[in-house]
């Protein structure tokens, strides 16, 4: 997708006052030598410019270097000139193999004081300590949604002191909140979903901010969510937000970090002697509002920690909806598995120590009182990253049970069969791990979420 920008130039036969101009070199790329110095900066931009740092919500000054001589009695000329057009989807491509520093300096080189990076208070302080060793400004903003960890406000401050920075804060309407919370309660989202309560608190407090800005900058990642960030660019044309001269197209979207790991990410941090929340250190790996955060466990994926009580289709809180393809969110609503570019469908814990079970074979098992042998069956829809997350535990706990009288299947429950699973098998979200005994029709349902194979060992020998 491409992004046009046209700019005038206005041409007197007055003289304008002279505005010293800074040229510095651009031709090579010098990461900062100094640890938290800010080297000068490598952008050609004016004195004017360089000395203050507009706020996310100001108003544009459109000609402030322009400044008319007093004689002039007539209007001036004005010629259009067309700006070069941006590809976008090119530039994602060219640079697709790029550090995330090459990629961080790209963007500041790019749209400097109309770009900032968004920061969530989690590991994503990656972003910060990138744009510091490019050596050049940059701008941090972050949502304080009311409701985030005192760990995470700790952490804040620890950031803005490590850094020498002011983190420019946004704030939910308190109105707005006020009648929330005064019509449904302080956690109805336990009751009725994340979406409201996330759009009053993040989403519009962001729109704000990038109503301020031409391009922003973010820190996902790839591996973070596969069902709804695998897909994501290291630059893209913003598909859901409006920046400063509104419209569609009119903000573009940097995730320096896509294309890195997230163990990758961690050894940066350690390695850069970088301040983390210490939250981190409690077993949480994805940080949002405390009601709405909790540690993940071994052979959890690290957004299973987010909104756990909904099912796991595509856990987004609306600051990254365009990564939710119309056409993935019906799949999944309907039970499909998520289908790869050539079109072909990968069922997930396929082993030939595991049984995969039919409806049928589901009923018989329900209705069989006098088992020979004792079944584990895991409950699962195949486009479930929490079902994905973990598919290697109960694989290897198939392998050790084999021979020992032991039977372990799988019940894909998505689709037409998700009613008969949450009617007859108590499901309730993915992924569900059942216990059928020898002698009672009755299964008994794993109620941990601690899915590493030594957890699930130790609920099948605690009761065969």
């Amino acid at each position: 997708m491409a992004l046009a920008v046209t700019s005038t130039s206005i041409a007197s036969s007055s003289s304008l006052r002279a505005e010293q101009v800074v040229q510095l070199n651009t031709t090579t790329f010098q990461p900062s030598d100094r640890a938290h110095m800010v080297s000068p900066m490598v952008l050609s931009l004016s004195v004017k410019r360089s000395v203050a740092v507009k706020a996310l919500n100001a108003e544009s000054r459109r000609n402030d270097a322009i400044v008319t001589s007093a004689a002039t009695t007539f209007a001036p000329d004005v010629m259009e000139k067309s700006v070069e057009v941006e590809d976008f989807e090119k530039l994602a491509k060219d640079l697709e193999n790029s550090s995330p520093l090459e990629i961080m300096d790209k963007a500041l080189e790019k749209y400097g004081n109309d770009i900032a990076i968004a920061f969530s208070g989690a590991e994503d302080v990656a972003l910060i300590e990138y744009a510091h060793l490019t050596g050049r400004p940059y701008r941090v903003f972050s949502l304080d949604t009311g409701r985030l960890n005192p760990e995470t406000y700790k952490f804040f401050d620890a950031v803005e002191k490590h850094y020498n920075i002011r983190i420019e804060y946004m704030f939910p309407d308190s109105v707005e909140v006020q009648a929330l919370v005064r019509t449904k309660g302080l956690f109805s989202f336990y009751e009725d979903g994340h979406q409201e309560c996330c759009r009053l608190r993040k989403v519009r407090p962001l729109r704000r901010a990038l109503k301020g800005l031409r391009a922003w900058i973010t820190g996902q990642r790839k591996d973070q969510s596969p069902g709804t960030r695998s897909q994501v660019p290291v630059v893209q044309v913003d598909p859901v937000f409006e920046g400063l001269d509104g419209g569609s197209g009119s903000l573009v979207k940097w995730n320096p970090v896509a294309n890195v790991a997230g163990n990758d990410i961690w050894n940066f941090l350690r390695t850069m002697d970088v301040p983390v929340n210490s939250l981190h250190a409690q077993g949480y790996v994805s940080i949002g509002c405390e009601p709405c955060t909790r540690a993940v466990l071994p052979g959890q994926h690290e957004r299973e920690g987010r909104w756990w009580w909904e099912d796991a289709k595509a856990k987004e809180c609306g600051l990254h909806k365009g990564n939710i393809k119309e056409e993935s969110v019906n799949a999944n609503a309907n039970g499909n598995d998520t289908l790869h570019a050539n079109g072909s469908v990968s069922d997930i814990f396929n082993s030939d120590d595991i049984l995969s079970l039919t409806r049928p074979g589901m009923e018989n098992l329900l209705k069989m009182e006098g088992r020979k042998d004792p079944w584990i069956v895991v409950l699962y829809a195949p486009w479930c990253q929490f079902c994905q997350a973990m598919e290697a535990s109960y694989v290897e706990l198939a392998e050790k049970l084999g021979g020992s009288g032991m039977k372990v299947g799988k019940f894909r429950a998505d689709g037409d069969e998700k009613a008969f699973a949450q009617q007859e098998l108590q499901l309730g979200s993915f992924p569900t791990i059942l216990f059928f005994p020898k002698h009672s029709s009755r299964p008994i349902k794993y109620s941990s979420e601690k899915r590493d194979v030594d957890s699930l060992m130790a609920f099948v020998n605690a009761l065969r």
